[in-house]
Order: C-alpha cells, then sequence, then structure tokens
C-alpha cells in the first residue's frame, strides 16, 4: 500500500482525518444494516449458539424416546434457540426456578411427556392445546394460577398432575373433552372438585 503524505496547515489535515473517519464509520453502519461483514456472527447469535450447545448436553436417550433433562440449574425462561432441539420427545425439568412454559411450546409436535413439576410457573399457557400427540402433563409443585380451557385439546392426554398449587381455585368445563384420562391428580389445592371429574372411567382420580 502506498503511504499518503498530507501538505498543509493542521487545521487542513485534521479536517482531512475527520473527514475519512466519517466515511469509514458510514460504511460501518452501512455493513451493519446489511447484516454483518460475511462470516461474522453477532453477540446475541454466539451467545445462542453458546447456550444451545449447553442444551444439547442435557439431552439423553432412554428407550429410544428423547428426553431434556435439567435440574437444579437456574433457568427462569427457557431461551428461544430451544426451538432447534424440536425432536425432543420429553421435557424432564425440575427445581430451575422456571416462571413460564414458553409459547414456542407448539413446535414441540413430538413431546409426548411434559414435566415441569417443583418450578415457580404461575401459568400454562392457551398454546399448550396444540400438543394433540402429549400423554403426560406433569405440574405439580408450582404456582398455577389458571387452566386455559383449551387444554382440552391436548386429546391424548393420559396422565394430568396438578397437585400443591395453591392458587389453583377452579377448572375449566373443557376438561370434559380429555376422554383418554386416565390419571388425575389435584390433591393438595384449594379448591373443590367438580362433581364431573369425580367421575375419571376406568382410572384414577387423586383429589
Amino acid at each position: 500500500m502506498v503511504g499518503v503524505v498530507a501538505y498543509g496547515s493542521v487545521s487542513s489535515i485534521k479536517a482531512l482525518w475527520e473527514t475519512r473517519i466519517k466515511k469509514s464509520k458510514e460504511e460501518e453502519q452501512k455493513r451493519t444494516a446489511r447484516g454483518g461483514a460475511p462470516g461474522r456472527l453477532s453477540v446475541g447469535a454466539w451467545e445462542d449458539r453458546a447456550i444451545l450447545a449447553r442444551l444439547k448436553q442435557k439431552l439423553q436417550t432412554e428407550d429410544g424416546r428423547l428426553i431434556l433433562r435439567i435440574e437444579q440449574e437456574e433457568w427462569k425462561a427457557l431461551p428461544g434457540c430451544l426451538v432447534q432441539l424440536s425432536q425432543v420427545q420429553e421435557w424432564q425439568i425440575h427445581r430451575t426456578g422456571l416462571q413460564k412454559i414458553p409459547h414456542f411450546i407448539p413446535n414441540f409436535q413430538n413431546l409426548l411427556v411434559l414435566d415441569l413439576s417443583r418450578n415457580s410457573i404461575t401459568e400454562i399457557p392457551k398454546q399448550i392445546g396444540e400438543l394433540t400427540r402429549l400423554k403426560e402433563l406433569l405440574l405439580s409443585y408450582n404456582r398455577i394460577q389458571r387452566v386455559p380451557e383449551e387444554l382440552g385439546g391436548c386429546e391424548s392426554l393420559e396422565r394430568l398432575e396438578l397437585s400443591m398449587n395453591w392458587d389453583l381455585s377452579e377448572l375449566p368445563d373443557q376438561f370434559r373433552n380429555l376422554t383418554r384420562l386416565q390419571h388425575l391428580d389435584l390433591s393438595l389445592n384449594c379448591f373443590s372438585v367438580p362433581t364431573r371429574l369425580h367421575r375419571c372411567t376406568a382410572g384414577t382420580c387423586v383429589a
């Protein structure tokens, strides 16, 4: 590269370099607006990649079933990059301080077991009803305040545990749509169980 020698007053040289710096900054801004330089990842992308790698270490296979198992680690919220593991069939997430079931849960159409017991979950998102293959929903020992009527869409549900959710006071009428339900645990809660829920056909009802 050929060197450039600038002649003139100090003020003119200063103005020249300020112009070059400004032009360089403008080019950098344009490159950023286009998505950054080729091959370069943003800080957020690097963080997602690191979190995803950490989550992959939590995967296990048992009886041919792919399981995501996290216990006694702090995960108050589950990251969006988790959708890249949508082939997971079972979640076993306990004692993590998890506060919400993510709204992207419908991406996990292969999910058969959702066990999030012993956390700090306060609500069940209405999107839960889109998990038509889900067989077990275990949410005991949380802080759930209400059950959405959309839960009635979980047509394959066989086991439901909601024990020890002190703020849970009522259940939606759509519970009658859970015709395959074999086990229902509502113990240690502060509400009266509707008469229709005492009639657990061919299964176990704990109230």
